[in-house]
């Protein structure tokens, strides 16, 4: 059932055609796509160095989206209208695995406008020492967070640890070599190994607890870095933020982001007399649906079964394209990687990972 409700709704982000101007071999699994970006839609596809851009490919009637990072800068998209994303690709993954085999110049891809909280403010006037964790396909919106902050802010200096399996699975190779070659002085990069010998036992072998603990003695002293970047695997993202605490750093100074979680939680039990289901009406584009959802499900996959326009990306709790506000009732989130502090103490929640705890659910796509 649909009804109209009368409040103007707030603009959503909506997919876009881009035309591909350039797919470019990284390593054997992975590759950079760029698009080129039409004057007039560039307004719109404006970013913060460390968004993502949420891809759709429909193929024999699936409807498939993925999220990945931006690896160029906003002044590429401005002063060229180019913009790039990292693709490594997963074995049998549904995109990743088309973009490395298939994909080529001149095709079109379904884009919607960048997401995400994985960056900072830049300012001419400021010096600050930035510091990064990344590990394998993290890279790659820390690449463009490198090369931002050090066009940007000329008296600032980055420091990163990049972690990878081998030399020649290293994304971005040549474009970490050429910001080097540019800044020297402000540019410090640690390579980090975890299958083949590197420059000394300290950095060869996966960046765990305790690797990060010495490199943060030896190479990276914490009391030198301002704000922080994780980007990786889960354990790399979670280890490396217990560590930095563990020495001290205030969590408002560290950043981070997952690009992948592959378990599964279970929807959380439900308060008793409330097992039969749930009422649920979900507002988006100025437009109310109700529908009733079991005890089992998450609420996105409840309400695309009346509304398949909602926004959604990653499934996994970590893009924050399916946010939305709770304004009646209430859920319970099984997982949350992309959502602020203060957006969960407003009422925001990942839909893709919310179940209902209660009889009665309003939930706003519009707030």
């Amino acid at each position: 059932m649909s009804v109209t409700i009368s409040r103007p709704a707030r603009r959503r982000p909506t997919f876009h055609p881009l035309p591909v101007g350039a797919v470019d071999r990284l390593t054997d699994e992975a590759v950079a796509i760029t698009f080129d970006v039409p004057p007039e839609l560039r307004p719109l596809f404006a970013f913060r160095a460390g968004q993502h851009l949420t891809v759709r490919r429909v193929e024999d009637g699936a409807d498939v989206r993925r999220s990945y990072s931006i690896c160029s800068t906003p002044a590429d998209l401005a002063d060229h209208g180019r913009l790039r994303i990292g693709v490594k690709e997963i074995p049998g993954g549904a995109f990743s695995s088309f973009a490395s085999r298939a994909l080529r110049a001149g095709d079109t891809i379904d884009v919607m406008p960048p997401l995400g909280h994985f960056t900072t403010d830049f300012d001419p006037g400021r010096v600050r020492h930035y510091g990064a964790v990344a590990a394998g396909s993290g890279i790659t919106p820390v690449l463009s967070l490198v090369a931002t902050a050090l066009a940007v802010e000329p008296g600032s200096r980055f420091t990163l640890v990049y972690g990878n399996r081998h030399a020649r699975t290293v994304m971005f190779a040549e474009e970490l070599a050429d910001l080097k070659d540019r800044y020297p002085a402000r540019l410090h990069l640690v390579h980090v190994l975890s299958r083949e010998p590197g420059e000394s036992p300290l950095l060869s072998g996966r960046i765990d607890d305790d690797r990060l603990n010495r490199l943060l003695d030896s190479v990276v002293p914490v009391e030198r870095i301002d704000e922080w970047f994780l980007c990786g695997p889960y354990g790399l993202v979670t280890g490396a933020t217990t560590v930095l605490a563990g020495r001290g750093v205030p969590a408002r100074s560290v950043h981070s982001e997952l690009f992948h979680v592959d378990e599964v939680p279970a929807p959380p039990a439900r308060p008793a007399g409330t097992e039969g289901g749930t009422e649920v009406t979900i507002v988006l584009d100025g437009r109310a649906s109700s529908l009733r959802m079991g005890a089992d499900e998450r609420v996105l996959d409840a309400a695309l079964r009346v509304r398949g326009e909602l926004p959604y990306a990653c499934k996994g709790g970590v893009c924050s394209t399916c946010r939305a506000k709770v304004v009646e009732g209430e859920v319970s989130m099984a997982r949350n990687y992309a959502l602020e502090p203060d957006e969960v103490a407003a009422g925001y929640v990942l839909t893709c990972q919310s179940s209902p705890m209660t009889d009665r659910l309003v939930v706003d796509y519009d707030a």
